[in-house]
């Protein structure tokens, strides 16, 4: 109760501001979390003016303490609501923590006691799944990725499975574009023996019709002593020797060209008449 009037005139004139949903939430847990029972709870939450229905409840109920008072305790028995089983969710696929709260409206504090409780659950189940060497302690620093990835995937923790399973995911498609860049190398290098190969062969070629164009043809040498004797059949010696005759003997003979038919006719009249003669 106020003695001064004026402070009570004053602490009325305060500005009142409504409260909104997420801080309501708030409120409402942090209750939960002091309640041991349901009786508890709600007249907690009467007592606050919050709301105290079905809906409400169910949300708060496993936040309770126990009796004895550890939180949490007999959380694990009950089956998490939408909003727990979400956070679990997103915890165990390495979203951040902001995400989670503010995805589910949980606190940081509350989303720790969740992850905990339901590893504790958890941690007896995967302990008679594993061998007994998963229970050794892990590999030494600079042993090999295959046994630290089969000592991470035997974990009794999912966070520290669903590492070991990303880590294999990508491990395999390392291999992949690994073989990928082994097969083009070999490709590019195969491609750049068979263009090797080729440039020679045409090299080659090229030497071949050289050889080819610059050597005599046998039909010009063959046709030589008929283009010499301009059509009369005769080699070019006997040729000479027609024109040194027709010189000696008063005819009149180009050095180079056709012979007349007339001083071929008195050569051969000259040389073969009277042998022609005699017989």
């Amino acid at each position: 109760m106020f003695t001064d009037w004026q402070q009570a005139l004053e602490a009325e004139g305060l500005p009142l501001h409504p409260t909104t949903t997420g801080q309501e939430a708030a409120a409402a847990r942090t209750l939960a979390h002091h309640a041991t029972s349901k009786e508890d709870l709600l007249l907690l939450l009467d007592m606050v003016g919050l709301p105290g229905d079905d809906d409400t409840l169910t949300t708060l109920l496993p936040l309770l303490n126990s009796p004895e008072g550890d939180d949490m305790q007999q959380t694990p028995a009950a089956t998490p609501n939408a909003f727990e089983a979400t956070a679990l969710s997103m915890y165990y696929t390495d979203h951040s923590m902001a995400e989670i709260t503010q995805a589910t409206g949980l606190s940081e504090a509350e989303i720790t006691v969740l992850v905990d409780a339901q590893e504790r659950k958890i941690a007896p189940a995967a302990a008679e799944d594993t061998a007994p060497a998963a229970a050794d302690a892990p590999p030494a620093v600079g042993g090999s990725v295959e046994q630290l990835l089969t000592w991470a995937e035997a974990h009794p923790t999912a966070s520290v499975r669903n590492k070991a399973a990303r880590v294999r995911t990508d491990l395999a498609e390392l291999t992949a574009r690994r073989a990928a860049a082994d097969a083009q190398r070999e490709a590019e290098h195969r491609v750049a023996k068979l263009t090797a190969e080729l440039e020679k062969a045409k090299k080659k070629l090229r030497a071949v019709k050289a050889g080819a164009h610059s050597a005599p043809a046998p039909a010009t040498a063959a046709a030589a002593p008929t283009r010499a004797g301009l059509g009369s059949g005769r080699t070019r010696e006997e040729l000479a020797a027609i024109r040194t005759w027709a010189r000696a003997n008063g005819h009149q003979v180009a050095d180079a060209g056709m012979i007349r038919k007339s001083v071929l006719q008195a050569y051969d009249d000259a040389h073969h008449g009277p042998a022609a003669k005699a017989s």
